[in-house]
């Protein structure tokens, strides 16, 4: 390749488990991250950040962007030293909408759109996977729509579609953050089979309510008992956050991946429901902001 070979990406942010989808189901969301790279055979690493978290991403070999451009450089088994790297992020850092894994992203897909393609997006997911360690956030950032993974003998797959219903996606930004690590920490290391059951019944119901386009169904199929529950202590007034967006008219409400973000899904009063919803965090002296997002329907792309 041309050395000197510039390339730009979008990545779309996304929100994972979408209730009962726990570690399965991922959402792209029309909230984005763009990353430009310049390849250079013997350095520097250059990295520039603006936006979303700039101030607490490091700029040099630990950042993720740049690990992730390396391991898909090894797997071609080809030596780039450094790099110019510029990054503008529109995701929030920590608060559940893949921050990491648009980071992760990024840098596996600008590296491989410099080298010529080499890999296609499957080999991606599978390359995502290994860094990020489950592939419900990466799979939605690299194919768009709404995702549902499987890793089979280590080796990641997954199937992505548009749901038949315009979904309006309202998410609650708190003002704190909530890192992954603390929120698996809380997690039970078995559940019960009454649980299980409870979880496999809404998840298979939410999907095929969004392929139906069957809005009734989905009022039960955001319902969890699996991750919510455990992680409702690390996130005040999230079930009165719930109660709120429903009863201004969502069809439901899930925690966002890991939180503390929360989502409503909804066809229409969008602003009402967010309104509703950092009225309800307010209500636990908690500060917090609405965006009312749509699907992503292509995910990541070099533009």
């Amino acid at each position: 390749m041309a050395e000197e070979k510039m390339v730009k990406v979008r990545v779309p942010g996304t929100s994972a488990n979408c209730g009962p989808g726990f570690d399965t189901i991922g959402i792209a969301c029309n909230i984005y991250n763009e990353l430009e790279l310049t390849l250079k055979k013997d350095g520097p690493l250059v990295i520039e950040i603006s936006g979303e978290g700039a101030a607490n991403i490091p700029c040099d070999s630990r950042n993720i962007v740049w690990r992730s451009i390396q391991q898909l450089l090894r797997r071609a088994k080809l030596d780039y030293k450094g790099a110019y790297i510029k990054m503008y992020n529109q995701v929030p850092l920590s608060r559940g909408l893949g921050s990491s894994a648009a980071a992760i992203v990024a840098g596996l897909m600008a590296a491989n759109e410099a080298i010529g393609r080499r890999f296609n997006r499957h080999e991606l997911l599978a390359m995502a996977t290994e860094i990020e360690g489950h592939p419900d956030n990466v799979a939605p950032a690299i194919f768009g729509g709404v995702t549902v993974s499987v890793v089979d003998n280590g080796r990641p797959e997954c199937l992505s579609f548009l749901p038949n219903l315009p979904l309006k996606l309202i998410v609650v930004i708190p003002e704190f953050s909530l890192s992954t690590k603390a929120a698996r920490s809380v997690l039970p290391k078995e559940v019960s089979m009454k649980d299980a059951v409870f979880n496999v019944s809404r998840a298979s119901l939410l999907v095929a309510a969004l392929c139906r386009g069957e809005k009734k169904f989905l009022r039960h199929a955001f319902d969890d008992v699996l991750h919510q529950p455990y992680r409702a202590e690390l996130i005040p007034g999230m079930y009165e956050v719930f109660a709120a967006a429903k009863q201004n008219g969502a069809l439901g409400a899930a925690m966002s991946g890991a939180g503390p973000c929360l989502m409503a899904f909804a066809l229409k009063d969008g602003d009402k429901i967010g309104q509703a919803m950092v009225k309800a965090f307010a209500g636990k002296e908690i500060k917090a902001k609405y965006v009312e997002l749509t699907i992503d329907k292509n995910g990541a792309q070099v533009i």
